[in-house]
């Protein structure tokens, strides 16, 4: 008896929730070996629950309505975990105590002597205590407005748990407008990643997502100066979106970004130093932050560390240049691959670095993206070696070979079947000409590359659909 997809989605999203339930209760031990058993079987649900979503045109309402409601369940335990040690979550804390205590995150050192008095016992648990503040203002703005109605560890990562459910109803809305099976908002909010880097260790990450799936949505509006303003204020959350200019290009008018200049401009007047931009640590992030890296650790001999960080950035500035020319039409789909590019080749790629891409893996043309968010899941046993006494260091050869070999392997097989395919007519316009696998478009069949069976979406060149 064949089981109807609704059901094999409420199978699977119920084993989902009893092996990131699982996960949470060995959260302490990150890493370990029962926290990695049990999200490698939810990272392997959470893929088979991909291929149900992609596969099947649409779902009832009530498949999404209980599919939110699960996700919402296991967050619940990682929420009430504590925080670990070293997490940057302290340094959030610490940063916006700073603020609100009248003093400059960029400039104060938190292992400064006279510094001391400063702390809680919660911040004292902050990492690089030698060095000042790496984020931008807009994420110290954040970090200052949510100590300021609570000060704890805990209310910070509330307060990203509410960013990430609210990229929820946005990216409704935008599946909604595209045309696309609301079901799709699954493949974001059930991603392993959100409960362990969100509601578990809290990175304000997931902050930059919701502001640049607003300007997303807003583009396909043609709210032009909300989308260039949103833009900006996720450039201030953390620099990584700014690759993504290119895209807004004739999208937006120049006084919708001067206005986004201007407001990012006002974000760094309350740190400004004697009348400079202030960066903290920034620079030292580039030049001494290495962290599953393959290209950055390649080159990292033969050119300096601050020329290859300006290479990342620019290899997501050609990828969104293309894109922007390769497709007129607009499309949300297209925000994840620079991103994606420009971290492949950026000194370090932590787990959470993925967290801004995830908004945007709905469609089948981001399968290698999706799969990426599931292969960087080995990287987590450097957290349970530096519990058992080893430095913190380069990954070992077979961790990366296993996170971008699949990745390798996958890109190879998705290509090969490619060139294998009979010849198919091109659509004149639309999503199909829009993405990096031109084929996959929205996919809505069983094979993404079935043209037969795929429901391209028409916009106009001002992004209207």
């Amino acid at each position: 008896m064949k089981i109807p997809p609704a059901w094999r989605v409420y199978i699977l999203g119920a084993t989902l929730c009893v092996a990131l339930t699982i996960c949470s209760r060995n959260f302490g031990d990150r890493g370990g070996p029962y926290f990695m058993a049990s999200l490698t079987l939810a990272c392997i649900v959470y893929l088979l629950a991909i291929r149900e979503f992609f596969s099947t045109p649409k779902f009832p309402r009530r498949v999404v309505v209980i599919g939110l409601v699960l996700a919402a369940l296991w967050h619940l335990p990682f929420l009430r975990m504590p925080s670990g040690p070293d997490e940057d979550i302290y340094r959030y804390l610490w940063d916006g105590r700073l603020q609100r205590l009248g003093y400059n995150p960029y400039l104060v050192v938190p292992s400064d002597p006279a510094a001391k008095g400063l702390h809680t016992p919660e911040t004292r648990n902050l990492n690089n205590p030698d060095l000042p503040s790496p984020y931008p203002p807009g994420a110290q703005l954040f970090f200052r407005a949510v100590t300021a109605i609570q000060e704890s560890t805990f209310a910070l990562k509330l307060a990203f748990v509410v960013c990430e459910f609210a990229i929820v109803f946005v990216l409704l809305d935008v599946l909604r407008c595209s045309r696309q099976g609301t079901h799709l908002v699954l493949a974001y909010a059930w991603n392993p990643l959100l409960a362990i880097e969100v509601a578990g260790s809290g990175h304000v990450d997931i902050v930059g997502a919701l502001l640049l799936l607003v300007s997303a949505a807003a583009l396909g509006r043609r709210w032009r100066a909300t989308a260039a303003v949103a833009l900006g204020l996720a450039v201030a959350v953390k620099f990584l979106p700014i690759v993504l200019v290119p895209l807004y290009w004739k999208r937006v008018r120049l006084r919708d970004a001067a206005l986004a200049a201007a407001v990012v401009g006002l974000l760094y007047v309350p740190f400004l130093n004697h009348g400079r931009i202030p960066i903290g640590s920034f620079g030292t992030y580039v030049r001494s932050w290495r962290f599953n890296g393959p290209v950055f650790a390649a080159l990292d001999r033969i050119a300096s560390p601050q020329l290859l960080a300006g290479l990342a950035v620019l290899v997501g500035l050609v990828t969104a240049t293309w894109l922007r020319s390769a497709a007129p039409e607009w499309s949300p789909h297209v925000f994840a691959w620079p991103m994606a590019a420009s971290l492949l080749c950026a000194p370090a790629v932590f787990p959470w670095y993925l967290l801004w891409l995830l908004p945007f893996l709905t469609s089948a043309s981001t399968l290698l993206i999706i799969l990426w968010t599931v292969s960087i899941i080995p990287t987590y046993v450097m957290w349970h070696w530096r519990t058992l006494g080893r430095p913190w260091g380069a990954l070992p050869g077979w961790v990366m070979l296993l996170e971008y070999g699949c990745l390798a392997t996958a890109a190879a097989m998705l290509a090969l079947r490619r060139l294998m395919r009979p010849a198919v007519p091109r659509y004149s316009s639309g999503l199909a000409q829009s993405t990096l696998l031109p084929e996959h478009a929205i996919s809505v069949s069983g094979s993404p590359g079935d043209v037969s069976k795929t429901t391209p979406v028409q916009f106009n060149k001002e992004g209207r659909s």
